[in-house]
């Protein structure tokens, strides 16, 4: 099994985090793992994405031109990716951000509103891990309970009382998804 993903949007929606955290929990759970981001030096409101590639064999580069999944957060990413989704992959995208949505009719299309059920929960700070439960939710290529591990590692132990509110960000996610 290998899926390699591309996550992107703009600086500030968590793209960089997502990505890093679905590496931390592939590692936690015996898998090869590549994870190479790419930002503007504007960071915050530029556009960023990230690549991911899980594997269950070695990964010979980590540059890829084509994905399996498609995260896609803005428009501007959605024009500059959608035409790198393999045939037969997978594209999620948030409503929120996108004016024109996607056209492609040999890959599944799949719309969540992340941005509204962040709102409904009263966690706008949720937002990409409830985007992170959406493909999770499609393509379980980690353990949520990894994913809660990964969060304990990545994010400052100061922070770790919001813990409860991701796995509730993630779960609303596949929930999402699944509908």
């Amino acid at each position: 099994m290998t899926q390699e993903i591309i996550i992107a949007g703009f600086g500030g929606q968590g793209v960089l985090s997502m990505g890093k955290i679905l590496a931390y929990s592939a590692l936690m759970e015996g898998k090869e793992v590549s994870w190479m981001p790419a930002y503007g030096p504007e960071q915050r409101g530029g556009t960023a994405n990230v690549t991911v590639i899980v594997s269950d064999q070695r990964i010979s580069s980590p540059i890829v031109s084509t994905f399996d999944t498609a995260i896609i957060l803005n428009q501007p990413s959605l024009e500059k990716f959608e035409s790198k989704v393999k045939p037969g992959g997978t594209l999620i995208y948030d409503g929120y951000g996108i004016s024109i949505p996607p056209q492609r009719k040999d890959i599944k299309i799949y719309e969540i509103n992340a941005m509204d059920a962040a709102a409904e929960m009263g966690n706008p700070k949720g937002f990409n891990m409830i985007v992170l439960g959406s493909l999770l939710g499609l393509h379980p290529i980690v353990k949520i309970e990894n994913v809660l591990k990964a969060l304990r590692k990545t994010l400052p132990e100061r922070h770790h009382d919001l813990i409860p509110a991701n796995e509730e960000a993630l779960r609303r996610g596949m929930q999402l998804i699944a509908k």
